[in-house]
């Protein structure tokens, strides 16, 4: 008697089966194909593909060029050759016309500067202009149609984006290093130091100087410049390199173009961050014959507006004046002992 509900169930189970499988050829003629078995059948997982910026670098890399400067120093020995050095760099083409940024020091001093492109053409070099605060030159090749770094004039970097550096390090070949942004700085044409720099860990060695640094898409976030160094040799500091930021680059080069050299305004003021909820920057030291001496900024006023800017900020207070064209006048608007002062002045050129 047990035995009859145990052998129902064995052939309702057969007979749902069958019914299953005719389904499944009719809505499925290919069912007998081996391929469709063996996918439905197998039991390994699809590999994924492995992270990679092999994209970034191929977008950017025919762009990084490698900078050979010569600098030939005459022997003051009667019949003995001339001494030659070569200082070793990188650069990258920002004009398919043939101009190129690198670092000042990369080239400085240089008699002759050859420029290598990634296919090995060879072009001799010309200095456009350079700039000592930034480090930056200008170099121009005579060639049309090259290739050029992707470029975003707005492209704005941020702690922790992924950024890869591209040169030519101690002249091993065209290299890529990787790493993160770890800290940025302002982008303008004030006075610059440390602080106005991306900051990175992307190796940077001799012969990195000039190469582009770009992000995992390949666009140029900036243009590779040092590593951190101090006076104290016994300190072992590693993955503290920097890089002008590409807005800055951008305007530089903008300018050594357009006049040879960067023109900057002069203010002629030193600052602190006002530090209540108000905006504005706190006057803190005025130059002797400075614009501000002649505008009547004095020592304790709280700067609140340039123009039609309101301050909010050393930097951005800085960057309007350095961006301003010499002998233009502007409105600066004050705060002294709770009175409201307007004063016009005349913006000076900067000079080292």
């Amino acid at each position: 008697m047990k035995l009859k509900p145990a052998l129902k169930y064995i052939i309702n189970s057969i007979s749902y089966g069958v019914l299953f499988a005719v389904a499944l050829l009719l809505l499925k003629p290919n069912l007998n194909d081996n391929t469709f078995i063996k996918q439905l059948l197998s039991t390994e997982q699809q590999e994924t593909s492995p992270l990679s910026y092999a994209k970034a670098v191929s977008v950017a890399s025919p762009a990084v060029v490698n900078i050979y400067s010569e600098d030939i120093m005459p022997s003051s020995v009667y019949g003995q050759a001339a001494r030659k050095t070569t200082t070793l760099g990188s650069g990258v083409i920002m004009d398919s016309n043939g101009y190129i940024l690198t670092n000042l020091h990369v080239i400085q001093n240089a008699d002759l500067i050859h420029v290598v492109l990634q296919n090995g053409q060879q072009f001799p070099a010309q200095i456009i202009g350079f700039d000592q605060i930034t480090d930056l030159a200008v170099l121009k090749v005579n060639a049309s149609n090259l290739p050029t770094i992707p470029q975003k004039y707005n492209q704005q970097s941020l702690a922790g984006d992924i950024v890869l550096a591209i040169g030519n390090p101690l002249n091993l070949g065209q290299t890529v290093t990787q790493g993160i942004i770890s800290a940025t700085g302002r982008s303008g044409l004030s006075n610059t130091s440390y602080l106005n720099f991306l900051q990175m860990d992307a190796a940077i060695n001799e012969g990195n100087s000039g190469g582009a640094l770009v992000n995992s898409n390949g666009v140029l976030v900036g243009i590779n410049s040092r590593k951190f160094t101090q006076s104290n040799p016994q300190l072992n500091i590693q993955g503290i390199f920097f890089a002008v930021p590409y807005e800055l680059a951008a305007k530089i080069m903008q300018q050594i173009i357009e006049n040879g050299r960067v023109v900057r305004g002069w203010l002629g003021i030193s600052a602190t961050q006002y530090s209540t909820d108000a905006k504005g920057i706190v006057v803190e030291e005025v130059s002797p014959n400075s614009p501000a001496k002649v505008g009547n900024i004095q020592v304790g006023d709280i700067l609140y507006q340039i123009g039609s800017q309101p301050i909010n900020s050393i930097v951005q207070a800085l960057d309007i004046v350095a961006e301003t064209k010499p002998n233009t006048t502007l409105i600066f608007k004050l705060y002294r002992q709770g009175k409201i002062i307007e004063t016009n002045i005349t913006i000076a050129e900067f000079t080292n």
